[in-house]
């Protein structure tokens, strides 16, 4: 699926591919033509069909449900004696499946990936409690500080395709934008965590400034009321494949995301890599991804934002140079092959005797 843990997965599958690792990716999204890695589809329910179901142990979201529905085809299709090691970022039942006792057979060893935060390696509480692999990658500084003491631990970070997204001509006509209108634009699920709703409030005090949001969530609705009272005919919400993705950054003036506890943020060098200035809190982990080719706002206070944005509209081609040098730093291919590396630490350190 195109989302931003499964973009990464995506991305390290076919560098490792191309560089002549036998690699198996098992999804439930379409297959993508042209990959150099084999694919093997899994059935799964979409997380939005759970998006009512009840929320206990285990199964706290429509994230664990549907990843509870995806490792029920997993079990039928993964065979532990066909892999030298299995690499997950979902728990807990992804997890619980990869690392399956084996009778009379070997379990490779299992690397997780802290796409979706490292809650799973660091709690001991609940089904937490029965967390388990033998690597641990960490996205972030934060998580492999608190977690190097327990696990075999990397810090590798995520990446960006500098083949796709790169500068380019401003396409507005393919997406229904005036030509002449600031655009900021924000790239996120409508969930609570992601504080679509202050990008709302921000922007709807910059006089003609539009806001543009691609993704969807359970809060569309109340997100669409909120832009219609405050910012009437300067909100889209609009939903683009990951085809169309860098077209949509170039699109645009400036980059807007304010999530706080993102474990990294892939839209953050998507979005550096096209030369987009990027507008977010200013927080250690996210001022570690940007460097100064961000403008890290100090306070959360809706004003404050705005005129930070409001700056940003206004920035130059320095600030966009700064933007794409930055984001070269995070290429694909150099993240790919920092797992290849880990990976193979791993493998060595446990060889076929797992049960």
């Amino acid at each position: 699926m195109n989302r931003g843990a499964e973009v990464a997965f995506l991305a390290v599958a076919e560098e490792l591919a191309k560089a002549g690792d036998d690699v198996t990716l098992i999804g439930s999204g379409p297959e993508i033509p042209g990959r150099p890695y084999r694919y093997v589809q899994v059935a799964a329910v979409p997380r939005e069909r759970f998006e009512r179901f009840p929320k206990v142990p285990a199964l706290r979201g429509d994230t664990a449900w549907e990843d509870l529905t995806f490792s029920a085809g997993l079990l039928r299709a993964y065979r532990p004696e066909d892999f030298d090691v299995t690499v997950t970022c979902a728990y807990p039942f992804t997890n619980w499946a990869l690392r399956r006792p084996v009778i009379g057979g070997h379990r490779p060893p299992h690397v997780f990936v802290t796409q979706n935060g490292d809650w799973p390696a660091y709690s001991d509480d609940a089904e937490y409690s029965f967390f388990g692999c033998e690597g641990l990658v960490c996205i972030n500084p934060d998580y492999e500080k608190r977690n190097r003491s327990r696990y075999r631990c990397a810090l590798i970070p995520n990446g960006v395709d500098t083949s796709r997204f790169r500068p380019g001509n401003r396409d507005r006509a393919a997406f229904d934008l005036e030509l002449e209108t600031p655009t900021v634009i924000m790239v996120s699920a409508m969930i609570p965590s992601k504080n679509v709703a202050s990008g709302v409030d921000a922007v709807s005090r910059i006089p003609d400034a539009r806001l543009v949001v691609a993704g969807d969530g359970p809060l569309r609705d109340q997100l669409r009321a909120q832009a219609e009272r405050l910012m009437p005919g300067r909100y889209r919400q609009i939903q683009v494949s990951s085809e169309r993705m860098p077209d949509l950054y170039r699109a645009a003036d400036v980059f807007l995301h304010l999530s706080k506890d993102e474990s990294f943020g892939n839209v953050y060098v998507e979005a550096l890599a096209c030369g987009l200035p990027v507008v977010a809190y200013d927080l250690p982990r996210t001022r570690w991804i940007v460097g100064d080719a961000g403008m890290l706002c100090p306070s959360e206070d809706s004003g404050e934002l705005a005129r930070v944005i409001s700056t940003a509209l206004n920035a130059g081609t320095d600030l966009s140079d700064r933007s794409v040098a930055r984001a070269s730093l995070f290429n694909w291919q150099e993240i790919a092959r920092q797992y290849r590396t880990f990976f193979a630490q791993v493998v060595e350190a446990h060889p076929r005797r797992l049960a």
